[in-house]
C-alpha cells in the first residue's frame, strides 16, 4: 500500500517497531552497497532507489517527472517488499540472485522484480548486499534503454466471448 508521506524517516518512523527494524537492516545493506549514481527517497508510496534525473535525464519512460527506479523497499498490508528492478530487468541477474538466494537454504517468494518476506530472518542479507553491489547506474541505464527500445510482440487478438 502506497505511503502518502514525503520523507524516509517519516515512512520508517510509521511502520510498528518490528518492520522498522527489518527494512532499516535491509536498508544499511542497500546503502552500503549502493552505486554513488542511484539516490534513495520516496518514489511511488515506498522507499525508492533511483536514477536521478541529473545521470538519466529522460527519466522514467512511463512518467519522465520521475527518476528511473532502480529498486524499492516497502511494507505491504500481509508482508514485506524489495523490488528490484535490475533483477527483473535482466535474465542473467535473475538466474545470478535465485541461484545465490537458493544457497542459502532460505525460501524465496518472488514475484517478477518483487521479493516479498515477513521478518528479517528470511532474508539473506549478503545476496541482497552482493545484487545491489553487481549492477551500477550504469548498467542499469544501458538495459533499460535496450529494453524500451526492443520492438514489443504483436498482441494476439482475444477470443470473443459468443
Amino acid at each position: 500500500m502506497q505511503s502518502k508521506v514525503t520523507s524516509v524517516a517519516q515512512y520508517l518512523d510509521a511502520l510498528p517497531e518490528d518492520r522498522r527494524v527489518t527494512l532499516n537492516a535491509i536498508r544499511e545493506v542497500i546503502l552500503a552497497n549502493l552505486d554513488p549514481d542511484v539516490e534513495e527517497g520516496m518514489q511511488y508510496g515506498m522507499i525508492g532507489y533511483f536514477v536521478p534525473h541529473r545521470v538519466f535525464p529522460a527519466g522514467y519512460q512511463c512518467d519522465p517527472k520521475q527518476p528511473l527506479p532502480f529498486a524499492a523497499l516497502a511494507s505491504q498490508k500481509q508482508h514485506m517488499a524489495l523490488y528490484l528492478m535490475t533483477v527483473y530487468a535482466s535474465g542473467e541477474e535473475e538466474a545470478w540472485f535465485r541461484e545465490q538466494w537458493e544457497k542459502t537454504g532460505k525460501k524465496l517468494n518472488m514475484g517478477k522484480s518483487c521479493v516479498r518476506f515477513r521478518k528479517l530472518e528470511d532474508v539473506p542479507l549478503d545476496v541482497i548486499g552482493k545484487a545491489f553491489k553487481r549492477v551500477t547506474a550504469k548498467q542499469h541505464i544501458a538495459h533499460y534503454s535496450a529494453a524500451i527500445a526492443a520492438p514489443r510482440p504483436a498482441r494476439k487478438p482475444r477470443p470473443r466471448k459468443a
